[in-house]
């Protein structure tokens, strides 16, 4: 249990970023639960993107809904959970269940995305989706808790980093 009270921070990015790699280290660091935001997808949004389609706002409404519910249930004693969370709507959706959620937005260039997403084995999500994801994606906002890093960074680093951040 986290010495103190905790925000639930969402590891957020387009696919290929690193989420669930920061995103395990983050938990480990701070002690907490994680969950990979893709569990929460429905069967038909998985199906669509691996046909290489992109969701839209209403696919992604059910989706959101559900990783804000997991949000919700942590209370103040903190969890880590991925989602790409590409649209400001979409934060401030995950934020009505969690007002505290710090979001951390891994970033990279979009050549070291798509040489990842090529790279790796067993995920639904085709490449050919990265230059939507790209398109739709809105940067935090400075009225928004959180931060944007280097996705290219050693993840155990951005884990201390984040979490001393955390503890203020």
């Amino acid at each position: 249990m986290p010495e103190r009270d905790l925000p639930v921070v969402v590891v957020m990015g387009v696919s290929g970023s690193g989420k669930s790699t920061v995103g395990r280290a983050v938990a480990a660091e701070l002690g907490v639960e994680y969950a990979e935001g893709d569990d929460f997808h429905p069967e038909a949004n998985i199906a669509k993107m691996a046909a290489g389609i992109p969701l839209d706002d209403d696919d992604r409404w059910p989706w959101l809904d559900a990783v804000a519910a997991w949000m919700a249930e942590r209370g103040e004693r903190g969890g880590v959970i991925t989602c790409s969370a590409l649209k400001r709507a979409y934060r401030d959706r995950l934020r009505a269940a969690a007002p505290t959620a710090f979001f951390l937005h891994l970033t990279a260039p979009r050549e070291e995305l798509a040489h990842r997403m090529t790279g790796r084995t067993g995920h639904f999500m085709p490449s050919s989706l990265l230059d939507s994801q790209l398109a739709a994606l809105e940067p935090l906002s400075d009225d928004e808790r959180g931060t944007a890093v280097d996705a290219t960074e050693d993840p155990a680093e951005l884990a201390r980093e984040t979490a001393a951040a955390l503890h203020g």
